[in-house]
């Protein structure tokens, strides 16, 4: 390729390494905040991809997932193989492989396969820091003695050699496509004597013609492997800081302590540090709302400044009310990838977890969905095997949400006493206790059917984690991920919650009704809503919600949900003529609600079987269609995300009329 027709275009080149080699820290100093993420063809895995121009050449960056080999285990092995093989997608113009200095020799193998590929591949050596603050020596020379290619020392954390790199790829047309020789003299013989275009499609040849061939392709490889690292000097002990630290925290007892410790403040901090910001996002956007009318041109009438407070500024403020836990979350997830203690958080809890067919690579997508399921069905994407994201991903909106929380609130707080149950126990505080444990055992149920049933189970590998060295995370690393992360759910999610948002408004401002003389305001509110089409809707469901208690204004509450489930509250508030902007601690509300009879029996409307009952379909229930859009952009699937919608819709539907009728029967 001539520096002509690389000007010409733009030039692709991958990164790949194995975990926890400071890939992704090397592309970070590499792209800055040239970055995304990006979706590759044929598989649920992203990949970081960026942006850089070096002497008038643009380039275009991938992070491909972290694996130790190109035979593909697992989805994110078969698309770091897809791409450099040029499967459903260009090739790369450069591999660029990225190798710890401090176990050099587990890393060479994967070099050994990139060599095979018939690319240009330039081989970074890095935390060389580390290797030699540790005692390892680290053989440069001699690697690019026999090799042949360019081999670089870095330090990505302090952007050390990063100059080098990007001259090295500038020059990378330069590089030799081939150059690296088996050990193992026969089976160098059949390749030089194979037809193919690169020793990999050769290889690939091989393996199906003769099986036994694989292992004499590993023992070749580790052959050359040995012969790189013959007369390397190791220092005892380089690895006596780590050894130290992890005696403390994988002992079988303190190990797990401490990590319900650090999974709790998690947790904590997920759940009630970004409330006051979430509150301050809401009440920014409420002053907003309600200040709107002032200065919008009267020419909108009614109906326009409606929609623009009440459709577009409610619809943005539904997005951005996530952010606060997303950047939360995320934060954690840095500081935690970083240090290196994340691979031990995945070991401990293995074990439990793989009884339900997750393993511990599931635990911080399905903590974080207490807060939120879409950052859970987020962070799933760190789960290599595709059966075990998607159950990951099926179970985590049965978790309990801060969402549910208004919800659970209003209904208890207005319909149960304050009374003490065995002395100190509070009998709200116990029912509501009681929520959470019904959304966890019912997602402890749903796994152990679905992957009972699941003929994939027993074909996946198991855990295999890597245990790196104790690193101190810089927080440019940290903040840059954290960047790019919250970038792309503003930019996945944030679309679609606006959207549906927006839907919700149409549906409960149209048809527009015609007003009686003298109205209140509420009672025009009330009426606009019956005769809207979202009150049609609720009249046209109260068939099938009846059963369990609900009538149609509690439908128009449960259809509105999907928007978000504690818009349930100030449905009621619209639905039960109550003035102003109401919350779950609203008294109002409240003495509405106990009010409310129903016209034809003139019993009350929320008797104590229906408040369970409703409950109950909350716990169940996927009243989000947040997630669900999320879950469809995740998994690439309308019939995945549909039958999880349709599921818990069904289990919800189940549960509450067991519940209505059971506490009906009862005289409640």
């Amino acid at each position: 390729m001539s520096p002509t027709t690389a000007s010409t275009r733009e030039r692709f080149a991958a990164l790949v390494g194995n975990p926890n080699v400071g890939k992704s820290t090397l592309f970070n100093a590499l792209t800055g905040l040239r970055q995304k993420v990006a979706n590759y063809p044929g598989v649920t895995v992203d990949a970081n991809e960026g942006t850089l121009e070096k002497d008038g050449v643009g380039w275009r960056l991938v992070d491909l997932p972290g694996t130790y080999s190109l035979r593909p285990k697992a989805a994110d092995d078969a698309i770091v193989r897809d791409v450099l093989t040029g499967i459903g997608a260009q090739a790369p113009d450069v591999v660029v492989v990225t190798l710890d200095a401090t176990n050099l020799r587990r890393n060479l193998f994967l070099l050994t396969e990139a060599m095979d590929l018939g690319l240009p591949v330039v081989a970074v050596l890095n935390m060389v820091d580390e290797a030699r603050r540790a005692g390892v020596e680290v053989p440069t020379s001699r690697l690019r003695e026999l090799t042949g290619i360019p081999v670089l020392e870095t330090v990505a954390t302090r952007s050390v050699g990063i100059d080098d790199l990007r001259a090295a790829l500038v020059a990378s047309d330069q590089v030799p496509d081939r150059v690296w020789r088996f050990a193992d003299a026969a089976l160098e013989k059949w390749l030089e004597a194979a037809p193919g275009s690169s020793s990999w499609r050769r290889l690939e040849a091989l393996r199906k013609e003769n099986p036994a061939a694989l292992e004499q392709e590993i023992a070749g490889r580790y052959a050359w492997i040995n012969e790189v690292m013959a007369g390397q000097r190791n220092v005892p002990g380089a690895r006596g800081r780590t050894e130290r630290i992890d005696r403390f925290l994988l002992h079988p007892v303190a190990g797990p302590a401490m990590f319900l410790l650090v999974m709790g403040l998690v947790f904590q901090s997920i759940f009630t540090w970004s409330g006051p910001l979430m509150d301050l996002i809401d009440t920014a956007f409420g002053s907003l709302s309600a200040s709107a009318g002032s200065w919008l041109p009267p020419i909108l009438g009614d109906l326009g400044t409606s929609l623009v407070t009440d459709g577009i500024i409610a619809g943005v403020g539904a997005v951005l009310i996530f952010l606060p836990q997303i950047l939360i979350l995320f934060l954690f997830l840095g500081f935690l990838e970083d240090t290196g203690y994340m691979s031990r958080a995945a070991f401990l809890v293995d074990r439990p977890l793989r009884a339900l067919g997750l393993s511990g690579r599931s635990f911080i997508p399905l903590l974080s969905s207490f807060a939120c399921a879409i950052p859970g069905v987020l962070a799933a994407r760190t789960i290599p095997s595709r059966s075990e994201r998607l159950l990951a991903i099926f179970v985590a909106p049965l978790m309990t949400c801060s969402a549910r929380l208004p919800v659970y609130t209003l209904l208890i707080s207005a319909f149960l006493p304050q009374m003490a149950i065995w002395g100190f126990i509070g009998l709200q505080g116990l029912v509501l206790f009681g929520l959470y444990m019904a959304g966890m055992l019912a997602a402890v149920v749903v796994a152990l059917l679905v992957s009972r049933n699941d003929s994939s189970r027993g074909r996946e590998l198991p855990l295999v984690v890597e245990l790196p060295p104790y690193r101190r995370p810089t927080l440019r690393g940290v903040l840059l991920k954290l960047r790019v992360r919250a970038g792309d759910f503003l930019k996945r999610a944030g679309t679609l919650i606006f959207v549906i948002s927006v839907v919700l408004w149409v549906l409960m401002a149209f048809p527009r009704a015609e007003m009686p003389a003298g109205v209140s305001d509420e009672e025009a509110a009330a009426l606009q809503l019956k005769q809207s089409v979202a009150g049609r809707l609720g009249q046209a469901i109260e068939p099938v919600i009846r059963p369990l208690g609900f009538d149609w204004k509690m439908g128009v509450g449960l259809i509105a949900s999907f928007a978000a489930r504690e818009v349930f509250v100030s449905t009621m508030g619209v639905v039960y003529s109550v003035g102003g902007e109401v919350d779950e601690e609203d008294q109002g509300l409240r003495k509405a609600l106990k009010a409310a009879r129903d016209p034809e029996t003139g019993k009350p409307s929320f008797s104590l079987a229906t408040v369970f009952s409703l409950l109950v379909f909350y716990v169940f229930a996927l009243q989000c269609g947040a997630t669900v859009a999320v879950v469809k952009r995740e998994t690439r699937s309308w019939r995945f995300a549909l039958g999880q919608l349709l599921t818990y819709m069904v289990m919800a539907w189940v549960a509450s009329l067991v519940t209505f009728q059971g506490l009906s029967a009862l005289g409640y």
